[in-house]
């Protein structure tokens, strides 16, 4: 493991450590800036706005996920000036999730924009965000999981044994990664292991999740069918994942949701609400019969299985246990999208157009000065075309055979461009003249367009 990346040296401030998790972070704010931007333009949203909601959302998010982190775990703060201290972690994806959604909607409201067509480019960069930050999580060692069993193989017990580091490496008062400290003080290890039991890494575990629902994401926009389809198939997948990681989890700073109730009770029903959510949410939006009887009935197996696995044996007490905080969000979200997809699918059948269209943005982002200035089509001088007119109705006022001198033009209108030849405008009576006349005024209308 490497809490620390590397040190950086600063004059009058020492060696200022960077420390993974962090360094984590900021990566996967920027990948989610150029992939949610990119996204966006694709489909022509005002960029503009939506790079400064991104800002907003960002803010949003790393206030929510430290703001639930801190709810959950009072205990561990001795005072305000450490809630503010991110070196080693602390900070709960679900209240980043949380936040960010309320940043957005705050900001889109304010500027009068829909939130769901954010809310579908700006859903992939979560999940890329997922993949990154879980990865700094891994490299400090928080977030662990559970003891693998003895049978496990050997490649797993080795990503999932964590180090004891030297004292003073992060901070006073925690010489080990946060796995061989709790195993120390809880499981009976002994000070001088060199790394704790082996765990599952379920850091990696999400962070595999992330990039599959990446690749899933990406791949429905090709057949997105309503606005906010993208947003609710992530609030459904990543709840019914992040239920299921949170059984093999084992860090303490996790909180928990009432009621308690036995485990093969709350966790079968729990899958059951999923199940139920996707059979009769989600589902019907899949064209092939024959697919989507095969996932409603997949759908149910999480939960029959849970409660025979679960279940106590015969005159045996069942203990109650209790939801964990992301639990209960993932729960409660999941099921809430699988809803609110299923009405909109239902929208988007009675008008596939109106469910996919977009309000006019044109009073976001007006056009600059310079595309201002530049006509997109042909337009009519309406000045070049009355001063054609008049000189075709009125008589100059050079006599018969007089010609314009063209060197006692304006320098000043010799340098100005060309402007467009006029239209021929409607045949008017001319007075009448020799011809000489008329070939004076002719020449007087053309010195008058050339100018």
């Amino acid at each position: 493991m490497h809490p620390i990346l590397f040190r950086l040296p600063i004059p009058g401030f020492g060696e200022v450590p960077l420390y993974s998790y962090g360094v984590m972070l900021a990566l996967s704010l920027i990948v989610g800036w150029y992939l949610t931007l990119g996204l966006a333009e694709r489909d022509r949203l005002p960029v503009g706005v939506m790079a400064n909601c991104y800002v907003v959302t960002a803010i949003a998010a790393v206030a929510g996920s430290r703001v639930l982190y801190v709810l959950t775990n009072l205990h561990e703060f001795d005072s305000v000036l450490s809630v503010f201290e991110f070196r080693s972690g602390g900070l709960v994806a679900y209240g980043g999730f949380l936040g960010g959604f309320a940043g957005s909607w705050a900001y889109l409201a304010y500027k009068k924009v829909p939130l769901l067509p954010w809310a579908d480019v700006a859903v992939p960069s979560l999940a890329s965000g997922l993949a990154i930050t879980r990865i700094g999580c891994y490299l400090y060692g928080c977030d662990f999981g559970k003891p693998l069993a003895e049978s496990s193989p050997a490649w797993l017990k080795k990503l999932g044994s964590f180090p004891h580091w030297a004292p003073g490496t992060v901070e006073a008062g925690r010489d080990g990664s946060p796995a061989w400290v709790q195993h120390v003080h809880e499981r009976g290890l002994d000070v001088g292991a060199a790394t704790s039991l082996p765990v599952h890494p379920t850091q990696l575990y999400e962070s595999l999740v992330g990039l599959a629902l990446l690749a899933f994401l990406l791949r429905a926009r090709a057949t997105q069918r309503f606005r906010g389809e993208i947003f609710l198939w992530f609030t459904f997948l990543y709840g019914a994942a992040r239920f299921s990681l949170e059984l093999v989890r084992d860090d303490a700073e996790r909180g928990s949701i009432p009621p308690a109730l036995p485990a093969h009770i709350l966790i079968s029903g729990s899958y059951f609400a999923f199940a139920f959510a996707y059979a009769f949410g989600i589902a019907p939006a899949l064209k092939h019969r024959s697919l989507r009887a095969i996932t409603q009935a997949l759908a149910f197996v999480p939960a029959v299985f849970a409660y025979l696995e679960l279940r106590p044996g015969e005159f045996a007490a069942a203990p109650p246990v209790l939801l964990s905080t992301s639990q209960f969000v993932g729960l409660a979200s999941g099921v809430a999208a699988a809803i609110f997809f299923g009405v909109l699918y239902k929208v988007a059948l009675d008008n596939p157009r109106l469910a996919m269209a977009l309000p006019d943005f044109s009073h976001l982002e007006p056009e600059s000065d310079d595309d201002a200035e530049q006509p997109r089509g042909p337009k009519r001088d309406e000045g070049s075309e009355r001063g054609t007119d008049d000189a075709k109705d009125e008589p100059t006022a050079a006599g018969d055979g007089d010609e314009v001198d063209e060197a006692s033009a304006d320098p000043s209108e010799e340098a100005s461009p060309p402007k467009p030849a006029p239209r021929p405008g409607p045949k008017v009576s001319k007075p009448k003249a020799s011809a000489r006349a008329t070939d004076g005024d002719a020449k007087s209308g053309q010195s008058d367009d050339e100018a």
